[in-house]
């Protein structure tokens, strides 16, 4: 892979969703609120984080149903939903349903594996003992294959209902929805399966250094992986993600507290962390012509034309909207990237030539 200057086309934002614990509405609204800055800004994506038993968004599907009603135009994402807690068929009728409101807009990402939290809740989600349950990629594999929307039983197969007789199929049904999928990949095994099964792929600052101990070096080889494997003729999208915090429109009390931040996440990248030698990429803290630098020589950026604005978990509303504000002005546009009423979201312009073909 040749590197070069990142050109960035598309410009999303991860948000973690939090709410206090006494007024999860307030929290929840804050985070819709952030939505319809975000695509007034000129945002190409917003996403949100699923997260149990915490203080975020336990249902991404709901969330996003709701954001589409306060948005009409941004890209609506999930990074990620754990699927070690889901029903593949439900699952893909809830996913289904959001994307119909959103007319079209859902970008749903996922993890395999054991989810977080499993011994608390693992019994509780399946009504009985979960360790016996499949966990892994092939969970994925079904939920793919119930949003084909084949239909189910025999040929003579009908199901009655007031006023309509229909062949059962997963409803409602949204064709384009299956080639918006993502997958979070940190290892070289898992941005091979997101390839090889038509899958896009999201890579954030949190990679496994399974070969190197150098996350920008562990992050390219993901990248290749996945490239060698995906099928030339899918025009798959790879989003990279990393934890942006500019300075310049906060006051002085707010950029001390941004250095702090900062500061306390900068020992874990110093080596890999735990058994499983997790590399975490540095966090770009700074003025917007420092971040700038960073992100010009940023070995990944230049492999992928879409950016993922990953915001800190500890932050509020009014910080999030000036880290966006900055982004949108000072730092994005030096990388390449136009607002998003100069250039269509991925996938309209073909959206609305299909539409006029039709006509």
């Amino acid at each position: 892979m040749s590197a070069g200057a990142p050109s960035i086309t598309t410009l999303s934002l991860l948000t973690p969703g939090n709410y206090p614990d006494g007024d999860p509405a307030a929290g929840l609204e804050d985070t819709l609120r952030l939505f319809e800055f975000a695509e007034r800004r000129g945002f190409d994506g917003a996403w949100i984080r699923q997260r149990h038993l915490e203080h975020g968004v336990g249902s991404a599907a709901v969330f996003l149903a709701a954001a589409a009603q306060r948005t009409s135009r941004v890209e609506l994402g999930t990074a990620v939903i754990p699927i070690g807690y889901e029903s593949p068929f439900r699952l893909a009728e809830d996913l289904s349903m959001a994307d119909v409101l959103s007319g079209g807009r859902l970008q749903p990402g996922f993890s395999a594996g054991t989810p977080p939290h499993a011994d608390l809740i693992g019994d509780l989600v399946f009504d009985g003992d979960w360790r016996s349950y499949d966990l892994s990629y092939g969970r994925i594999a079904r939920l793919i294959d119930n949003l084909r929307g084949d239909y189910l039983g025999g040929p003579d197969t009908v199901i009655h209902s007031p006023g309509n007789i229909q062949r059962p199929r997963l409803q409602p049904h949204s064709p384009g929805l299956i080639d918006r999928l993502w997958y979070g990949g940190g290892s070289i095994r898992s941005a091979g399966w997101a390839a090889t099964n038509g899958l896009n792929l999201l890579t954030g600052n949190i990679v496994f250094g399974e070969h190197s101990d150098d996350f920008g070096t562990t992050q390219l080889d993901l990248l290749a992986e996945y490239r060698r494997r995906i099928d030339p003729a899918r025009p798959a999208r790879v989003a990279v993600g990393r934890v942006i915090v500019p300075f310049d429109s906060a006051d002085r009390p707010t950029r001390e507290r941004y250095r702090q931040y900062a500061a306390t996440r900068h020992d874990r990248t110093l080596a890999p962390q735990g058994e499983r030698r997790i590399l975490f990429a540095p966090d770009l803290a700074g003025t917007a012509e420092q971040i700038v630098a960073r992100l010009r020589t940023d070995p990944v950026l230049a492999h992928t034309t879409e950016l993922r604005l990953e915001l800190p978990y500890e932050f509020h509303r009014g910080d999030y909207e000036q880290i966006l504000h900055d982004t949108v002005e000072l730092i994005a546009p030096a990388l390449g990237w136009k607002p998003a009423a100069a250039h269509p979201p991925p996938g309209l312009a073909d959206r609305k030539s299909a539409g006029n073909e039709s006509r």
